[in-house]
């Protein structure tokens, strides 16, 4: 086994948490400055943490514009990062000064929310519009922070391309999401063939009660 304690280096060519917690869905996460300035912008830490009501959240390594608009704000838009976004959403990664607008710079298409300011990305086939629900900066074991921040957000409205509704179930496949993986390059996309299907065992299964 390979083994170390992050604090005193891995000893490797590249840092390997990021390939080990991996692949991970895309946060584009799309905000509004105040003067109106769009951003768009994909983040690697990206998540959904609770049902009802639905809460995601992104974290940022450097408080970057998306951390600065959406606590500004309290709002900020996730859009689905579809395999056939994947070139455009790369282009959002590019480090520009605030004042760039990312939409523009990427050849996307804002289109406006329901009940938030920040628009959403036309192209893409699944879009939460969120209200802020917290923004927390990181802290190690020992409280001392660091430079990272965590925003989570209630999503208060789903858009959804219909053509990805069965039967009225939401069909992972056909939406393509492009997934991070680790390494400064590395995405992965899902396939038919690695599908697995698991029942959650019943508690009589397990004699309980």
């Amino acid at each position: 086994m390979h083994s170390y304690e992050p604090r005193e280096g891995h000893r490797l060519a590249h840092d390997p948490l990021n390939s080990i917690v991996a692949p991970r869905p895309i946060g584009w996460i799309s905000t509004a400055a105040a003067d109106g300035t769009r951003n768009l912008a994909p983040y690697s830490f990206f998540n959904l943490f609770n049902y009802r009501p639905p809460i995601v959240g992104f974290s940022s390594t450097g408080r970057k514009d998306s951390v600065a608009n959406a606590e500004a704000s309290g709002e900020f838009v996730w859009n689905l990062a579809s395999t056939a976004l994947a070139g455009p959403m790369n282009q959002t990664s590019a480090t520009v000064g605030p004042e760039v607008d990312e939409f523009e710079l990427a050849g996307l298409t804002p289109v406006p929310s329901v009940l938030v300011g920040p628009p959403r990305v036309a192209e893409s086939p699944v879009s939460f519009e969120c209200r802020v629900s917290a923004v927390q900066q990181l802290t190690d074991a020992a409280q001392r922070e660091v430079g990272s921040w965590l925003v989570l957000g209630e999503v208060v409205v789903v858009h959804i391309d219909e053509r990805l509704l069965v039967d009225g179930v939401f069909d992972t496949l056909a939406a393509d999401p492009l997934l991070r993986g680790g390494g400064p390059s590395d995405y992965f996309t899902i396939g038919e063939e690695r599908r697995l299907r698991m029942d959650r065992p019943d508690a009589a299964s397990h004699g309980t009660r």
